[in-house]
């Protein structure tokens, strides 16, 4: 059976089985999926499954509907599928399909360690682990101010930069995609994820819960991303053209490791995907 999964800012807030033809989306009390927020109309879409398909449409909302970031009227829903009404969006799952997609997508761009080089693989974790120590020395920099005397409004801003902003505790998982056991992933790291923006896999998610993931394409552009106690790391392995790296917000990442933080946007290999933190 389909169901639509409503979340906010990556948070779930409730889960629809469609087990009815017709489900109206929108602010007012008498939608099926109630979205009480003013950037979604009284009524903003309609969603109408007939058989095993789903068909979205617009109901000529003020702010439009958008599937997998694009502008629609009319869509034919596909398992993964994320509808983005005001700030909200609403992840299309199909259980019938969505574990021989997860695992078509998994096979394309999941790389089994045992097809890389152990040499490459080292080295992406060695480039790792420099790049944890370069940012462990920078947290030092505050110690060179040592013996130097500043004065009252320049060491109180010295004071609040170096000042560590409390960090949110991490929300609980029920389950991951490997199957691992969230309590025996170290509390101290968040578990993240990889959202798919771009081809034919758009929407499907993959959960970082290995010390070390390598995506990609062999002949064409890998990386690797390695889960460490500072943060998660990718790093490039290799690529068909010599200087072809993995992009991180638009930017190359070069030979060196690259720490990757919440909201970033990798493309690798002709696919994009967020990072997400959860």
């Amino acid at each position: 059976m389909a169901r639509l999964i409503l979340s906010l800012d990556n948070q779930v807030l409730a889960e629809y089985n469609m087990s009815k033809e017709r489900y109206t989306i929108g602010r007012l009390p008498d939608n099926d999926v109630r979205i009480d927020n003013p950037a979604v109309s009284g009524h903003h879409s309609l969603i109408i499954n007939i058989l095993n398909d789903s068909f979205l449409e617009d109901l000529n909302s003020t702010n439009g509907t958008y599937v997998n970031g694009k502008l629609i009227k009319k869509h034919a829903l596909q398992h993964g599928d994320v509808i983005t009404i005001g700030h909200h969006q609403l992840r299309f799952s199909d259980e019938q399909v969505g574990d021989v997609e997860q695992d078509e997508f998994e096979k394309t761009m999941v790389i089994p360690s045992g097809q890389q080089s152990a040499d490459q693989l080292k080295a992406a974790e060695k480039a790792a682990e420099a790049a944890a120590l370069a940012e462990d020395s920078s947290d030092d920099i505050e110690d060179s101010y040592a013996g130097v005397k500043l004065d009252e409004e320049d060491a109180e801003a010295l004071k609040e930069s170096s000042t560590p902003k409390p960090k949110p505790e991490p929300e609980a998982h029920e389950r991951t995609t490997a199957g691992v056991d969230p309590s025996a992933v170290p509390n101290a790291l968040p578990l993240a994820k990889l959202q798919v923006l771009s081809g034919a896999f758009a929407g499907r998610e993959l959960e970082l819960t290995k010390a070390l993931t390598t995506l990609g394409r062999p002949g064409v552009q890998v990386a690797a991303i390695t889960r460490r106690a500072e943060g998660y790391y990718i790093v490039h392995v290799e690529s068909g053209k010599e200087g072809d790296y993995p992009l991180v917000n638009g930017q190359p990442i070069g030979a060196q490791a690259r720490k990757l933080t919440d909201n970033d946007v990798v493309q690798l290999a002709g696919v994009k995907m967020g990072f997400f933190e959860s």
